[in-house]
């Protein structure tokens, strides 16, 4: 068979040599390899199937089965999956390995709910501890050997040369590896200076030890060559340690996506077309299944409620702690506990496509994409290392020729501190590890960022354009109040509107009609209806000629609407839609239907202004409407009857004023100018595609979030801040230390083994520094 290539639609077109790992049949979900002898290839994809009947059923109608979340369970990692570097995040590949440019190892972009621990954090427990006797007993040997005289000089050499060797060659394996690995891909790094530094030190040691005689006296200590193996040997041993302190570290920062992968339920009751019922795993389910909710349990998958009716805790997706009440036609959210009744919803996004799972996603993303402050960390790192092996063969010549006897080995023990204690580990972590827990504390706020550059912009906006529909009001109109005239009483004018808009799709009239069913009125069938493009609509009832709809249809039908053209500008004052309605002729009365305000926007924009935010309102809505909203709370500058291109100009006029603009939004019309705004921002609440253009989603859709959103911005930066500073610091002093520029005035000479320790301190002190931030107050 040829090769072939397989493309995993939930890995982004990232393409793998077939059988190179396991995957799943897009049909029944089941576990297969590319040897199965059961495939297909649809639009230049090779899919794999487990039986002839999946197989057939997959070319009858691919397009059924070849979706994202046909292959990918939200509740564990998936087969096939991507690792990337947590330090360079455009490093991705589909098995474990280090990074080609820091050496780090890789890790899964979403980590699985079930993984096992970290196995380089137990391969390196086991080489840390199987060799820790070893150093210890080479570092007594040579600390204290001589003094004790327990055994002539050249036997103690031969004995720290068989105990180090296991510690340098087997324990410190790793290392070497990586610091090749960065010579090979011409990325200097943290393992460079590491491998030189316990290279040279062990190298130089072998050499004393088994060939004294080509060293001149001068190299000659306690009777002896002096060697090096204590160094290297526990230079190994304490960079173990900080790889330990910082994987363990690294491990909590993926506690944020592990419990949002816990809030699926393992498996769903799904309802045959016979009527039987069964519990499947949740890989199984497939979009168009009908599946049942008992009491008490979580709703599987996104869908629509076909029967029953209950009440919903989505505090976990949404944080409102208020159980929601769902009816037949509402939607439910995957991962939500049904409180009461018994539901039947048809599932209409499974996998990769719930809710559940693109907040997963968005915070995946956010944690391992790039800040820019970071790139000129990468920038610094990079040319830094070169710089300090420049910095060693100075310090070893300097000493070697101009240093008190033992020049050289003076040279030799200062050029190996200043290799190891220059080690750009924490220069490194710096940026990530804050990007990684700010992401999951966001998430835990109801706050999804979709990039580091998100994070790090959010700060220095001073510009907010806000929608209105949808973003300050709740996006759902509102039955307000109806108004009866010429003998018609409110009740009445509700109820004969109400059985004319039976037949209409506009949402005003679902609001009307609902309206009048919460106050029990009696509803007529409407007859011989018709609508009318945009103004309004007309029919019988009960015998009766109606028209229902704006000023253009009254004057069409010659109504008069004097009458109430008062109460009709103050009801839009208010901020409400007015519909006439026309009884054989005469003006029957007025119905209002507004959009309310949220009830959390007023404190959301009052907190706004009060960070000194110009908050902005651009909304399609008529300019009465839009001043009227903007009046209630306290919006001094908005735009009304604007067009998804009029929200893109103001963007670019603000941006071209020297702003930094924020766009906040929830539908269609708002994704060009969240795609342009510097941060944009969606509402959680709001169309897939505006989620999509936006660097932030606020998932309960509420624009406190974006106050909470600027702080954690804030004290994210400010930890970058310190990282950074503090990585800076440390190295700028450790460097002279270790060169000895000290020594003339002090004595003082920095040890390897001390500056392996200082190195090892540094790395995992950024890491807990980072870790700080999920107890920052937002």
């Amino acid at each position: 068979m040829p090769e072939r290539h397989l493309r995993y639609p939930h890995n982004h077109g990232h393409v793998v040599p077939a059988g190179a790992t396991q995957l799943k049949d897009p049909v029944c979900g089941m576990s297969v390899t590319a040897a199965s002898q059961f495939h297909s290839e649809h639009d230049g994809v090779q899919y794999f199937f487990c039986s002839q009947s999946c197989q057939s059923k997959f070319q009858a109608d691919p397009l059924k089965y070849i979706t994202p979340e046909t292959v990918v369970s939200a509740a564990a990692a998936p087969e096939g999956t991507i690792y990337t570097c947590p330090m360079h995040p455009e490093i991705r590949q589909d098995h474990p390995g280090n990074c080609p440019k820091c050496g780090m190892a890789l890790e899964p972009v979403i980590p699985g709910l079930d993984e096992e621990e970290n196995p380089e954090l137990v391969d390196f427990r086991h080489r840390f501890w199987w060799t820790l006797p070893l150093t210890a007993v080479v570092f007594i040997l040579a600390m204290f050997g001589h003094r004790l005289g327990w055994m002539e000089a050249s036997t103690q050499s031969w004995l720290e040369l068989v105990l180090a060797t296991p510690v340098v060659l087997w324990a410190g394996l790793p290392f070497f590896q990586r610091c090749v690995q960065s010579f090979i891909n011409r990325s200097p790094n943290m393992w460079t200076l590491i491998g030189l530094g316990t290279g040279a030190a062990y190298l130089y040691s072998v050499i004393a030890t088994i060939a004294p005689d080509v060293f001149p006296a001068a190299f000659a200590a306690h009777g002896r060559i002096g060697v090096y193996f204590e160094a290297a040997a526990v230079i190994i041993s304490l960079t173990l340690v900080g790889q330990l302190l910082e994987l363990k570290a690294r491990s909590q920062t993926s506690a944020a996506i592990k419990s949002l992968l816990g809030l699926a339920p393992k498996t769903a009751r799904r309802i045959n077309q016979d009527g039987s019922e069964e519990d499947v795993p949740l890989t199984h389910v497939h979009v168009g299944d009908v599946l049942r909710v008992r009491p008490g349990e979580k709703v599987p998958v996104d869908g629509v409620v076909t029967e029953g009716s209950s009440s919903l805790d989505e505090s976990m997706i949404t944080g409102e702690p208020i159980p929601v009440s769902k009816r037949v036609g509402d939607r439910v959210i995957g991962a939500t506990m049904n409180t009461s009744g018994s539901l039947v919803i048809k599932s209409e996004k499974v996998g990769s496509q719930t809710v559940l799972s693109q907040i997963v996603q968005m915070v995946a993303q956010a944690q391992r994409s790039k800040a820019p402050m970071q790139r000129m960390a990468d920038k610094v790192a990079g040319v830094f290392v070169l710089g300090v092996v420049g910095i060693a063969l100075i310090t070893f010549f300097a000493w070697g020729l101009f240093g008190p006897e033992p020049s050289w080995v003076y040279g030799l023990i200062n050029a190996v501190a200043v290799l190891i204690i220059a080690c750009p580990c924490a220069l490194g972590l710096a940026t990530p590890m804050s990007i990684m827990v700010a992401s999951g504390k966001g998430a835990s706020n109801g706050v999804l960022f979709r990039d580091a550059a998100a994070i790090e912009n959010l700060r220095k906006v001073d510009t907010l354009i806000v929608d209105k529909t949808g973003t300050l009001t709740e996006g759902r109109p509102a039955f307000e109040r109806s108004i009866g005239t010429n003998g018609f009483t409110e009740e009445e004018v509700l109820r004969l509107a109400a059985s004319l808009d039976q037949g209409s799709e506009h949402p005003l009239a679902a609001t009307i009609v609902e309206a009048a069913r919460q106050r029990n009125l009696a509803l007529e069938k409407a007859e011989k209806f018709e609508s009318g493009s945009g103004i309004g609509v007309r029919g019988h009832v009960g015998g009766r000629k109606l028209a229902l709809g704006n000023t253009a249809l009254m004057q069409a039908e010659g109504i008069a609407t004097a009458s109430l053209a008062s109460d009709g500008d103050a009801l839009r004052a208010g901020g409400a839609s007015v519909m006439y309605l026309a009884v054989d002729g005469k003006l029957a009365g007025i119905l209002a239907v507004s959009d309310p305000v949220k009830a959390t926007t007023p404190e959301a924009v009052a907190k706004l202004k009060d960070e000194g935010i110009r908050v902005v309102m651009a909304t399609g809505d008529g300019i009465v409407t839009a001043k009227a909203v903007a009046a209630k709370l306290g919006i001094d500058e908005f735009h009304g009857e604007v067009k998804p291109a009029d929200k893109l100009a103001l963007v670019s006029k603000l941006q071209q004023e020297g702003r930094v603009v924020a766009m906040a939004g929830d539908g269609i019309n708002d994704a060009p100018a969240l795609a342009k705004a510097d941060v944009g921002i969606a509402m959680g609440t709001g169309t897939d595609v505006a989620m999509n253009s936006a660097q932030v989603t606020l998932v309960k859709g509420d624009l406190r979030g974006i106050v909470r959103a600027r702080q954690l911005s804030k004290a994210t930066i400010r930890n970058m801040k310190q990282n950074l500073g503090f990585a800076f610091v440390y190295n700028a002093l450790g460097v002279p230390l270790a060169a000895g520029v000290l020594y003339a005035s002090t004595g003082m000479l920095l040890s390897p083994m001390i500056a392996a320790l200082a190195m090892s301190l540094s790395s995992a002190s950024v890491v807990s520094n980072a870790l700080r931030l999920r107890k920052a107050t937002i």
